[in-house]
């Protein structure tokens, strides 16, 4: 019996070397990351090289008179509590109305955003319009990049990365450890990711959710500046929107770039200064951050076809749009990172968890529409 296991021993490990040298050879190092980790999870800034996202002046959400006077409906509750909520943070005419966590989280516990780092992007190639550091977002990406000048990559507009509708083949796959989104997500070498993009439709002709079209957009974003996002991101937002604590951009290696299309961190009372920003249309404290056009671009549906031919009523520019009620827009992650702006109630909702949901109405996550319920009955 000893000696079977001997041998079984040293099979495995043979087998398991075999694994480990086709990983090398193949230059998918990427790979051991990705076994070692399997799946992403909101505290993955932990296992990942970091900019700090600085603050300028802290100032803190006034305190409406009705905190937390509110009461969550026992159906709502229950379903935060199923999809593992972490935090819960509500604005209200300029204050904060209510907040609740869970699991140890607090006022100032970093959590990431995934993909709500996307809307952060579009609201930062909006400050470089105000700069004129862009001219318009039908600017060639060429015009910036000079690896896009050529063949059909050179008819990429800007607007087609916002809208998602860039035309390459980029795969949007959370589960296969092969796909170039894990690639991108525990790989060290964005640009080289990037690089091998093909073109395989007309830009701007089919919306198909791409996170490559929002790193394209965070290399831009480099460029024009000269800043890494993480300096940009504190210049532009958390220095003019007083944001309470640093934040975390998660970076592929040290002196790289910033994952521009996941991988902001901070908390919930801060993620509710880019809701606040955007429900004010761009403007903070009488101080316009992003141009007006450009705002209301942002959250209008791109009716570009999606992959099942029907017109894209629910996303503009790295913005989710709810149809089913009028004005509602929202940033969202994989993971059930939300920040849904209410303007008929001048409402900013925040929700951070573990879990999404696996219900979509109106391509929205049955849980944002619970969440804007809530709060229309506020």
């Amino acid at each position: 019996m000893r000696k079977f296991f001997k041998r079984f021993l040293i099979v495995v490990l043979i087998f398991l070397a075999a694994i480990a040298g086709g990983i090398y050879f193949s230059g998918r190092t990427y790979l051991f990351t990705a076994l070692t980790y399997w799946f992403a999870n909101v505290d993955d800034y932990t296992i990942f090289k970091n900019n700090t996202v600085t603050t300028g002046n802290p100032q803190e959400w006034p305190v409406s008179e009705a905190y937390n006077k509110a009461q969550l409906p026992d159906s709502l509750r229950q379903e935060l509590e199923k999809w593992q909520s972490l935090g819960l943070v509500v604005i209200h005419k300029d204050s904060l109305l209510y907040e609740q966590y869970w699991k140890g989280y607090s006022d100032s516990s970093w959590s990431g955003s995934f993909s709500v780092a996307k809307s952060i992007v579009s609201i930062l190639i909006g400050t470089a319009i105000q700069d004129g550091l862009i001219e318009s977002v039908l600017d060639p990406v060429g015009k910036y990049l000079p690896e896009w000048n050529e063949g059909e990559k050179a008819n990429v507009r800007i607007k087609d990365l916002l809208t998602m509708s860039s035309g390459t083949n980029w795969n949007e796959s959370y589960k296969n450890p092969l796909s170039v989104t894990t690639e991108a997500y525990y790989g060290t070498d964005l640009e080289k990711t990037i690089g091998r993009l093909k073109m395989v439709d007309k830009p701007g002709t089919k919306f198909i959710y791409k996170s490559g079209d929002t790193q394209i957009l965070g290399f831009i974003l480099t460029k024009v500046t000269g800043k890494s996002l993480a300096a940009l991101a504190a210049e532009k937002l958390w220095h003019p929107l007083g944001a309470q604590h640093p934040a975390l951009w998660s970076i592929d290696k040290v002196g790289g770039h910033e994952k521009a299309y996941c991988c902001f961190n901070t908390n919930a009372r801060d993620f509710a200064r880019i809701g606040q920003l955007m429900l004010d249309s761009g403007v903070w404290n009488g101080q316009r951050i992003i141009p007006e056009q450009y705002y209301l671009e942002s959250i209008r549906p791109s009716y570009i076809p999606d992959e099942e031919q029907l017109d894209c009523d629910y996303y503009g520019y790295q913005w989710w749009i709810y149809p089913k009620v009028a004005g509602v827009f929202y940033a969202r992650g994989i993971l059930g990172q939300f920040i849904i702006v209410i303007p008929q109630k001048d409402m900013v909702i925040v929700r951070l968890g573990e879990k999404m949901g696996d219900i979509y109405r109106y391509h929205t996550p049955e849980l944002v529409q619970e969440l804007v319920q809530w709060g229309m009955n506020l």
